[in-house]
C-alpha cells in the first residue's frame, strides 16, 4: 500500500534517518547485531540523553514549551523512521505520552511552563493514579478524596496497579473533591508529588517475577492548590482525554511489533514442525490478517486527525482499536503456546535465543528464569483491562456509534 505524504513531510524523513545513523551504535543495522547486557545498560542510559539533546521527545509540542513544533504528519514520519530503525523513542511513557499531552491540552499557562520542560528534559518521572481496589471499570465510583486546606489539597485514599510508582516523582491522581454531586461531576485531576510523607508505595509481584505494578497509599499527602488540571471538579473530562491518548497512540507504527512477533511465531512453527498443523497455520493466517486490519485502522485514525475530524465515530475509533488489538494479541499469545506444545507449561519455554519482540528481560526475582515470551503471554492478559476494559470499549461503541440505549445502572 503506497502512502502519499505531503512533500514537506517526506523531506523530513532523510533528516531523521541521518540522525539515527549517526547516533545509533555502529553495526546497529546489521542483521546479526547484538549487545551484551552491559552494553545494553550503557546504551539505554546514553540513548535517552541523546533523544533529549536531539529534541525528539514530544517533538510535536510547541517550541515555547521545549518541543520542535512539528506538524502532525511530521510527527508520524518521525515515529515511522524510529520504528523502521527499531530505535527506542520514549523516555518516560507516562510523562511523554499521557500527562504531558493532557497538560498541554487542559493545563494553565503556569502548569505548562513548569511541568512540560521538565518532562521533555527527563527531569520528572510520572505514574498514573486512577484505578482503586473497588473502582476499576467503574472508575467514577473512586473513593480517594482531596480536601482543600488553605493553599494545599490534602489527599487520602488508595490506588492500585500503579505502574512505575516506585520510580515516579509525580502522580496524576483522580480524587473526589465534591462528595455532594453526582459521582462523575465531583472528581478533580491533581498533580501530586510522590516524594513526601504520607505517600507509601508497595510493589505487587506478578506471575513472571516482575514487580512494576504497585499499590499506592495516600495518608494526608499534599499538593499545591494550583495543581488541578482542567479546572475544579472537571477531572472526569480531563481523565478521558488522558485515556484517549493512551488508546490512540502509534497510528501508523503500532502494528510493527505485532508483525515482528508474527514472524517469530512462524519461525518457531517451522523449527518444531507445527507449521504443518492445519489449526496452527490457520491461526497464523488469522493473526496476520488482523495485523493488517490494525494497520488500516491506524491509517483511518491518521486521516481523521489530519482532517481535524472529531465526532462520535472518530472518538469511538480509539475505543474500537484498543479493543481490537488487545483481544487480537491475547489470542495470538495463546497461539504461541500452542506452537510450543507441551513445553509451554514451563515458564522458561520460548525461542532458544532468549528473545521475544518488544520484550526485554526485566528485573526478575533471583533464580526465577521466566522467558520473555512467557512475560509477553502474562502481560497480554492485562492488555484487555488497562486503559478501559474490552467490556467498557464495547459500551462506548454501542452507545456512541450505534446509538444503542445506555447500559442500565
Amino acid at each position: 500500500m503506497h502512502l502519499n505524504y505531503p512533500a514537506e513531510a517526506e523531506a523530513f524523513r532523510p533528516v531523521i534517518r541521518e540522525w539515527l545513523e549517526s547516533n545509533l551504535p555502529q553495526d546497529w543495522f546489521e542483521e546479526d547485531f547484538e549487545m551484551s547486557p552491559e552494553e545494553k545498560a550503557a546504551f539505554n542510559e546514553e540513548w535517552t540523553q541523546k533523544l533529549f539533546d536531539g529534541g525528539w521527545i514530544c517533538a510535536t509540542w510547541p517550541v515555547e514549551y521545549g518541543g520542535k513544533g512539528l506538524s502532525t504528519i511530521e510527527g508520524v514520519v518521525l515515529a515511522e523512521e524510529f520504528a523502521r530503525a527499531k530505535a527506542p523513542m520514549r523516555a518516560d511513557f507516562f510523562g511523554d505520552t499521557l500527562v504531558g499531552p493532557t497538560i498541554l491540552m487542559n493545563g494553565t499557562e503556569e502548569q505548562k511552563k513548569f511541568f512540560l520542560p521538565k518532562i521533555l528534559k527527563g527531569e520528572m518521572r510520572w505514574c498514573q493514579g486512577f484505578s482503586e481496589p473497588d473502582s476499576g471499570s467503574d472508575l467514577a465510583s473512586l473513593k480517594t478524596t482531596a480536601v482543600l486546606d488553605g493553599e494545599e489539597w490534602v489527599i487520602n485514599g488508595q490506588k492500585v496497579w500503579t505502574t512505575q510508582a516506585q520510580f515516579a516523582d509525580y502522580c496524576f491522581v483522580l480524587a473526589r473533591t465534591d462528595p455532594d454531586v453526582k459521582k462523575q461531576a465531583g472528581i478533580s485531576y491533581l498533580l501530586v508529588p510522590m516524594n513526601q510523607p504520607g505517600v507509601e508505595v508497595r510493589g505487587i509481584t506478578q506471575p513472571d517475577g516482575t514487580a512494576e505494578f504497585n499499590e499506592v497509599f495516600f495518608s494526608d499527602a499534599r499538593c499545591p492548590k494550583d495543581n488541578v488540571v482542567g479546572g475544579l471538579n472537571n477531572g472526569w473530562k480531563v481523565a478521558n482525554d488522558t485515556l484517549g491518548f493512551e488508546r490512540g497512540m502509534s497510528a501508523t507504527t503500532g502494528h510493527r511489533r505485532f508483525e515482528a512477533e508474527y514472524r517469530q511465531m512462524v519461525k518457531m512453527a517451522e523449527e518444531n514442525g507445527s507449521i504443518h498443523d492445519n489449526e496452527i497455520r490457520q491461526g497464523l493466517a488469522k493473526y496476520y490478517t488482523k495485523i493488517q486490519i490494525l494497520r488500516f485502522n491506524g491509517l483511518r485514525n491518521l486521516t481523521a486527525a489530519l482532517n481535524g475530524k472529531r465526532d462520535a465515530g472518530t472518538a469511538a475509533l480509539g475505543a474500537t482499536n484498543k479493543m481490537f488489538w488487545t483481544e487480537m494479541h491475547k489470542e495470538a499469545l495463546e497461539l504461541a503456546l500452542s506452537i510450543l506444545g507441551a513445553s509451554a507449561m514451563l515458564v522458561d519455554s520460548g525461542p532458544a535465543d532468549g528473545s521475544w519482540p518488544g520484550v526485554a528481560r526485566m528485573d526478575l526475582r533471583e533464580g526465577y528464569p521466566v522467558h520473555p515470551m512467557m512475560t509477553a503471554f502474562f502481560f497480554s492478559r492485562s492488555e484487555t483491562i488497562w486503559g478501559g476494559t474490552s467490556q467498557i470499549q464495547r459500551n462506548i461503541v454501542g452507545e456512541r456509534v450505534l446509538g444503542l440505549p445506555r447500559e442500565p445502572k
